[in-house]
């Protein structure tokens, strides 16, 4: 089968989209979704008719912060948007004390983020995302506490770190598919956990992600299971649609941008970001012919 090639690619896309918004929600994984897009939209050109609509969305820089919440583009040739917002856990997540900087914040686990109740009615394509984030470090760093049915989870099962994410993954798939009558044009994806590649060792114990070739470990994909168990059973008997890029990705250990980044830490390797243009083009690929 011949390669489409990169303008096809994005006649299909835009064609499809038309008169569309396509929204991407997550970690950074979902953010290099996000961009893998639009750089197979633009060609990696540089567009002066795309309008930047985050301001529709309440994704603008707010005073002292770093970065806006998300962007918004929108191409007004076919009236397509695509944009992203920052949910690196898919929970509502709400300051216990508004004038503190440095307040605690609550993490609602059976709670979907405000952003997609206020805007889910605007958009026709989700894509959900997340798993990295899921960790002592992050919550410590975050300073999330956790709370279930607006109180401060008593619970020691959904205290531990797999029974919280395990919570919140089925609770926002639960809480997309329950709206999806209401917005019968809405297609909802939730999109499997992206893979590390260390090798002997983890990221904080001597572990290495520097392969140059593919497939360095000779791993093959077999199983006709979903390697991501917690994603399989949450979406099953709904109709949110696992985008199952796992098992593939699993495969392009080379993939990472490692030690190659552009402002690279002597001795520090990015295993869970991608080079792009790489793999979650691909994501987008399978996305749009599940679409």
């Amino acid at each position: 089968m011949p390669i489409p090639s990169i303008q096809s690619t994005q006649m299909n896309m835009t064609l499809m989209m038309k008169d569309k918004t396509l929204a991407f929600v997550g970690d950074s994984l979902g953010r290099q979704q996000f961009q893998s897009v639009m750089c197979m939209i633009t060609g990696g050109e540089q567009r002066t008719d795309v309008i930047n609509v985050g301001k529709e969305y309440g994704l603008v820089k707010g005073r002292g912060a770093i970065r806006p919440d998300g962007w918004a583009y929108r191409f007004p040739n076919t009236n397509t948007t695509i944009l992203y917002y920052w949910s690196a856990s898919l929970c509502d997540l709400v300051p216990l004390d508004i004038t503190n900087r440095s307040t605690d914040v609550a993490m609602h686990l059976d709670r979907p983020p405000a952003f997609l109740r206020h805007y889910l009615h605007k958009f026709d394509v989700l894509v959900l995302n997340t798993g990295h984030h899921w960790n002592r470090g992050k919550l410590k760093a975050n300073r999330w506490v956790m709370y279930v049915g607006g109180v401060p989870n008593t619970d020691r099962k959904i205290a531990d770190i797999p029974g919280a994410r395990n919570l919140t993954v089925h609770s926002i798939i639960k809480w997309v598919n329950s709206q999806l009558p209401r917005y019968p044009g809405l297609k909802a994806f939730y999109r499997s956990i992206s893979p590390r590649h260390f090798f002997n060792g983890d990221w904080d114990t001597g572990g290495t992600c520097d392969n140059t070739s593919a497939n360095a470990a000779g791993m093959e994909v077999l199983q006709e299971e979903s390697s991501d168990d917690l994603a399989a059973r949450a979406v099953k008997g709904t109709s949110v649609k696992l985008l199952d890029i796992t098992a593939l990705s699993q495969l392009r250990d080379e993939g990472h941008i490692s030690r190659y980044s552009i402002k690279a830490t002597p001795g520090a390797q990015d295993c869970l970001h991608w080079c792009l243009p790489g793999v979650p083009d691909t994501w987008n690929e399978i996305l749009f012919a599940q679409l």
